[in-house]
């Protein structure tokens, strides 16, 4: 049978919908009232047994939803908004899942709609804007609610074969392309008609679909290897600076005897590498014929163990499908971008985000046509890019939006990634004829057919509305299960050479292997039926991996597969022939020489001049404002000067227990820091991080990309020396974004940039080992600003990382001034002595605080300094040093006096929150709203909370703690379950094993009715065996459909688990929750009835932050009660503070229920604010939780669940975090096993 329902949630859980009606109001001019929003499931082949044991538990829930069979439509305003067919639904694939939990054997399909129904009428002007607003046809479209079915379309027509194309002549080559949407020109369709000529057979649509994807921009970097016949320079006070960096190009290129090579952008963006490796600067590099990733060596301490490892790096951009569907294309962004080091058999542990925008607060009303509105980007694209990081386990701890007006051509979404591995754990072996390709992860779908090529066409007014299918959609858990395969080295030493699906799909990804391949397109696993040839070889849909294995391991691979719950298939045979082959209901359907797909098309000849440079003080800035004050002031308001607060806390900082400095540092959290530095993902313990920055300002960059590029590089090695890193050992790569080269001038943008920098890596031997270009950022007469940011990455040790906030009063301010050349130019001399000269204050312990000059001066730097603890400073400068760029320079707090070269001493750090500059006197709780309040408007940092009343004095204190009744044990066994979409797994496993436990864990399996049969009896032993059952945090199934942690629940009231569980608690065994593992605790009814099966519509819930968003900041909480062998050893009153991550923390019970579970002494945790006082408010109680409860326990102590990530803890993370971050709950569980 085929069902509709209606969920809708309750009056008091309509966060989301209120959130909408707001956006509709103030975005589009609106007065609605009492908007509803509803999730429409449509069910089919369901029995109404099923529906029954479904409709509470996995479509909605009888604490937050209603659940209608029919709601009346007739007669009322309304529209109901659905996926364009082919693309994946996280929340039907989730449902999916959840369904067949309940009856493995159902073979259901699920289509889901969001119904945004409205109580007044609404005219059809009124209607046709909101859904103009609502409805981006690039993903989705209108529901039409009178059908109930499926129209899915799954006959599949033969593979055309493109009749009389070898006889083509010159006239029809433009036509042809154009007809057909190809993205390679005539001359590169000339080389195709040619060759077919030759084979003596016209092609199949699937091959010229193919060579127009391997040829693309994207794949081939035309732009880039376009070669240069002729290169000027206009005349310009920069003229001879250029010629000389030119000249030092043409001698590397004579040096490294490279003059026969082509002269092209692609030639200077790598000989820099190439020419300082023959110079002994580059002896670290990974030499592999695999080019996932930037690849070095490091030495790792690993509990006082030097291991060698590779550390691995990659930045990725999805500037044209962010543009045109922000979420997927931001998602897909990082997705794409965890997956190059991942292939490489690196862990990802660390994510920097850097993207640029238009203005973000012009109004919805003014966005230009075929544009959607700026600000609709950058918040779509900020919550696809965070909701791929958070779900899949990545941390995220420096991330900026750039803005400037020219980025309203198109968007700029940039990723940069690292990962590591240990170095004995990876193979890599040329493949050889018999050995098999395995491809695994990911179905695929038609999601990403056409992404390569699109994204290297020029962007225009239809893109919107036809380029559905180019932008891929992420599936973060799928991609987590890669990632836990990949972290086993049994397994990764099996593989001989590895390659993501990106661009091109399976003709590129298992295409780029060997020369060699016959590719068997009909054992392609797919999301859903219909899919034809050419779709199948160029999709891009996402989390797929292709590996060569040899054929004798191949069941040993598919096995471990099996274990972590991935589909893998054997595609692929490597042959002895150097072609290309595909085959397809038994006809070969592709067949193509490696010489001629990797010929690359016509070759490409352009000439380059670089345009004069307009001589000025690129550093100066003209800030408004009649006197002191208000100058401050409006430099604290600038677009690129305001504090992102409200963006950044979106992104899980904390995930992988490896954060050294979290984004906003010091007592009140409001210190901006400059880089990312994150523990390298090793079993024991380390202090050895990898730290990571970028570098660029677009209007410098728009004034001479030369010195723009140029600067990018010093202002990264700036923040990573004020961060207490060498500059001298950092490893770089750039991402280049440029207009369509359509003019000569065009064409020296890049290749002026390209110079610049160059020059710094040849000046501070500062290697750039990798890259990525997009050479597509026009719109209409509109280009991108020049674009070349610079990631820097390097080694350091935790315990010598400086922050950015003021830690006292009375220390002495610092400016170690860097002034450059009579041209602009950086003085690199001065540079690497002063560099040379901070770190060795750093070593000697002499540097509290430091922050480089940046885009808002010493101003910005000393007010975002004094913000973090309220430690205010007196300062005298110039006004022109206080507003001016100054990259390179640095400003940081020290106790000493000191005098060095370079150095300036501009005041001291005061008791007072004021920040006096030149006699002026600023309140910093003003200024710090200031550089706030305009950004708030866009991004919201805090949240109303409503008002309770404080019941902590009805809590009951009393100390009766449980002692465990069996033997003692010295290491208690952990049982940790992984469903999909866990990721603190890991986090969570060392903490237990660093207190002294035993961890085992299992993977819980379904793709397949056995597959969870078997994980169902697997749990119920593992709990059977086992002292401590934890439930680790994460997004179980996507937290979808539209509830968090519906997977685990459903898992945990199974009725041969549930038995299991009961037996642990009567046993006197232990269980806890965190943040996830929470909510599956207190949907179950273990929290706070300790039984299962208890839930009831009055019973408390977890539910979505009033913020109604994710949000990631650390806390703090106090101890409530000691009631519980997990509490012992603390005392009421005891802070810590903690990390939270979480979309979905908010603890949600009745008054009633609230002050029995006080008067049981169940309530562990709350929020407290910086005067120790339990809080509603925001941020120190982040998501609005009733009587600001973090955590509770059971009646009898022996279950504990919390928001917080204690187990995220451990020496030297969040160093600029004040409070006690140590608390020892694992310890404590441990203990009461041991029984001392």
């Amino acid at each position: 049978m085929d069902y509709r329902i209606f969920v809708e949630k309750k009056s008091r859980f309509r966060v989301e919908a209120e959130s909408l009606q707001r956006e509709l109001n103030s975005n589009l001019g609106l007065e609605l009232r009492d908007m509803r929003l509803v999730n429409v499931y449509d069910l089919f082949d369901f029995s109404a047994e099923l529906l029954e044991k479904t409709r509470y538990g996995v479509f909605g829930e009888v604490v937050t939803d209603d659940v209608f069979d029919s709601l009346d439509l007739a007669g009322r305003s309304y529209i109901a908004i659905e996926s364009l067919p082919g693309q994946f639904d996280q929340r039907a694939a989730s449902a999916v899942d959840c369904v067949k939990l309940v009856d493995p054997s159902a073979d259901v399909r699920i289509r889901c709609a969001r119904l945004l129904l409205f109580n007044e009428q609404l005219d059809e002007a009124t209607l046709a804007r909101i859904r103009k607003y609502t409805i981006n046809a690039v993903e989705c479209r209108e529901k039409d609610m009178s059908v109930l079915g499926i129209n899915e379309n799954t006959e599949i027509e033969p593979v055309e074969i493109l009749k009389g194309f070898r006889n083509m002549q010159d006239a029809d080559l433009v036509p042809f392309c154009k007809e057909n949407g190809l993205a390679m020109n005539a001359d590169d369709l000339r080389c195709v008609v040619e060759y077919f000529y030759k084979e003596g057979r016209d092609p199949y649509r699937t091959e010229l679909m193919i060579l127009d994807t391997y040829w693309s921009d994207h794949c081939r970097h035309t732009t880039f290897t376009t070669v240069l016949e002729e290169i000027t320079i206009d005349e310009s006070f920069i003229k001879s600076e250029l010629e000389e960096s030119l000249a030092l190009y043409e001698n590397m290129r004579r040096e490294l005897g490279r003059e026969h090579k082509d002269r092209c952008l692609m030639d200077m963006a790598t000989i820099g590498a190439r020419y300082l490796k023959k110079h002994g600067y580059l002896n670290d590099m990974e030499q592999s014929e695999e080019n996932n990733a930037c690849s070095i060596f490091v030495n790792v301490n690993v509990d006082g163990e030097d291991q060698r490892w590779l550390l691995q790096f990659k930045n990725e951009t999805h500037n044209h499908p962010t543009e045109i569907e922000p979420f997927g294309g931001a998602s897909t962004c990082l997705g794409g971008a965890i997956r190059d080091p991942l292939s490489g058999r690196a862990y990802v542990y660390q994510a920097m985000r850097v993207t640029g925008a238009g203005n973000i607060y012009t109004p919805v009303s003014e966005t230009m046509e075929g544009k959607l509105p700026q600000r609709i980007i950058s918040t779509k694209a900020a919550a696809g890019y965070s909701s791929y990081g958070n779900q899949i386990g990545l941390a995220t701890t420096h991330l900026r939006e750039i803005y400037h007006p020219d980025y309203v051509a198109k968007r700029l979404e940039v990723g940069a990634v690292a990962g590591a591995v240990r170095a004995d754990a990876v193979r890599r072996e040329s493949p050889a004829p018999g050995d098999i390709v395995l491809m695994f992860g990911g179905r695929t779908g038609r999601d990403g057919v056409g992404g390569a090529t699109g994204s290297s066409k020029e962007h225009n007014v239809m893109s919107i509305e036809t380029c559905s299918s180019e932008v891929q959609k992420g599936n973060a858990p799928e991609e987590r299960k890669l990632e836990r395969l990949f972290r086993r080295p049994e397994v990764t030493r099996l593989i001989k050479k590895s390659n993501d699906f990106g661009a091109g799909g399976v003709s590129v990804a298992i295409g780029e292997l060997t020369d060699g391949l016959d590719i068997y397109l009909d054992r392609v696993k797919t999301k859903y039926n219909g899919l034809n040839a050419t779709e199948l070889a160029i999709s891009e849909s996402q989390e797929r991996v292709s590996v060569v294995v040899e054929a004798k391991d191949k069941e040993e691979f598919m096995q471990y597969c099996a274990e972590e719950n991935i589909e893998v298939v054997h595609v692929a045979d490597v042959t002895d022939r150097a072609r290309m082959r595909m085959f397809y209901r038994g006809e070969t359907i592709v067949d193509l020489s490696r010489e001629f797909i990797d010929s690359a098309g016509a070759a490409h000849f352009a000439k380059a001049n670089v345009g004069a440079v307009v001589e000025c003080n690129p550093f100066e800035r003209n800030i408004a404002g009649a006197n002191l004050r208000e100058r401050f002031e409006n430099n604290l308001q600038d677009d690129n000067v305001l504090t992102q607060k409200g963006l950044i806390e979106t992104f899980d900082a904390t995930i992988g227990r490896s954060t050294v400095l979290m984004p906003f540092g010091g007592k009140y959290q409001r210190s901006e820091t400059q880089v990312g530095v994150q523990k390298l993902p090793v079993d024991g313990f380390t202090n050895d991080a990898s730290m990571m920055a970028y570098g660029f300002n677009p209007f410098v960059s728009a004034w001479s990309p030369y010195h723009g590029a140029a600067y990018a590089v010093v202002e990264a090695c700036a923040k990573v020396v004020a961060a207490g890193g060498k500059y001298d050992t950092m490893r770089f790569s750039y991402q280049e974004y440029f207009e369509r080269m359509s003019s000569t001038t065009s064409w020296g943008k890049p290749l002026s940039a390209l110079l610049g920098a160059l020059k710094m890596q040849y000046e501070l031997k500062l290697p750039s080992i990798g890259g990525k270009d997009s050479m597509s950022g026009t719109f209409q007469n509109i280009n991108v600003p020049p674009t070349l940011i610079a990631f820097g990455i390097t080694m350091v040790d935790a315990s010598k990382v400086v922050s950015t906030d003021f830690k006292a009063a009375g220390e002495n301010i610092y400016l170690l001034r860097h002034t450059p050349m009579a041209n602009y130019m950086p003085n690199t001399d001065m540079l690497k002595a002063n560099f040379d000269a901070f770190h060795s204050l750093v070593e000697e312990g002499k540097v509290s605080a430091a922050y480089t000059i940046g885009m808002g001066g010493v101003a910005e730097a000393v007010t975002k300094m004094a913000f973090g603890s309220n430690i205010g400073a007196n300062i005298n400068l110039s006004e022109n040093d206080l507003f001016n760029y100054n990259y390179g320079s640095i400003l940081f707090a020290s106790s000493e006096e000191l005098n060095i070269q370079n150095l300036e001493k501009l005041g001291t750090t005061t008791a007072e929150a004021t920040l006096v500059v030149n006699g002026e006197s600023f309140d910093l709780n003003h200024l710090y709203k200031v550089n706030t309040e305009k950004f708030a408007e866009i991004y919201p940092a805090t949240a109303p909370a409503e008002d309770m009343e404080d019941l902590n004095g009805q809590q009951s204190t009393v100390n009766s703690q449980q002692t465990y009744p069996g033997e003692a044990v010295e290491h208690p066994i952990v049982y940790i379950p992984v469903f999909p979409g866990t990721n603190c797994d890991y986090d969570m496993a060392k903490a237990f094993r660093t207190a002294g436990a035993e961890v085992r864990t299992s993977v819980f399996c379904n793709l397949t009715a056995d597959d969870i049969a078997r994980s169902i009896e697997v749990m119920a032993r593992e709990i059977r065996g086992c002292h401590i059952l934890a439930l680790a945090g994460g997004f179980s199934s996507g937290d979808e459909p539209d509830g968090s942690a519906k997977f685990i629940a459903t898992v945990l009231n199974n009725s041969d688990v549930a038995r299991e569980i009961h037996a642990l608690i009567d046993r006197k065994g232990l269980i806890i929750g965190i943040c996830n593992g929470f909510q599956a605790l207190v949907k179950s009814g273990l929290l706070p009835y300790g039984r299962l099966g208890m839930v009831t519509p009055d019973s408390p819930t977890l539910f979505r932050n009033n913020i109604n968003r994710h949000i990631s900041q650390m806390v703090t909480t106090r101890i409530s009660t000691v009631k519980s062998p997990w509490l012992a050893g603390f005392n009421v009153g005891d802070e810590h503070t903690i990390a939270m991550s979480h979309g979905e923390g908010k603890f949600v019970v009745s008054e009633e229920l609230a002050r029995e579970l006080f008067a049981k002494g169940q309530v562990a945790f709350q929020y407290v604010d910086a005067n120790s006082n339990i809080t509603m408010q925001s941020p120190e109680n982040p998501n609005g939780s009733s009587y600001a409860i973090e955590g509770i326990i059971s009646e009898d102590g022996l279950i504990i669940g919390k928001m917080g990530h204690t187990e995220r803890y451990e020496e030297n993370i969040f160093k600029n975090i004040a409070g006690n971050k140590r608390q020892p709950l694992f310890d404590n569980a441990v203990r009461y096993f041991r029984k001392r």
